[in-house]
């Protein structure tokens, strides 16, 4: 399993997006993606802690290795 980027919240939620997620709504600083069914919080942070962006990426439903290939892609 790869090790997390430490990435931003905004970096996030282009992550998200290039794996077919869409912003639902947002709230003050938290932005809520879906994708059919499943969805999933990501706060606007200059920096997300580790365990929130793998909390995030398990909502989601994907695994750690699609969300840093996504990642990469840039």
């Amino acid at each position: 399993m790869p090790e997390l980027p430490r990435i931003s919240g905004s970096e996030a939620v282009k992550t998200f997006k290039r794996l077919g997620f869409c912003e639902a709504r947002q709230k003050g600083s938290h932005v809520v993606m879906r994708k059919d069914e499943k969805g999933c919080v990501i706060p606007l942070h200059k920096s997300l802690a580790i365990g929130t962006l793998r909390n995030a990426i398990r909502q989601a439903g994907i695994t750690v290795d699609d969300f840093a290939a996504a990642y990469k892609e840039k």
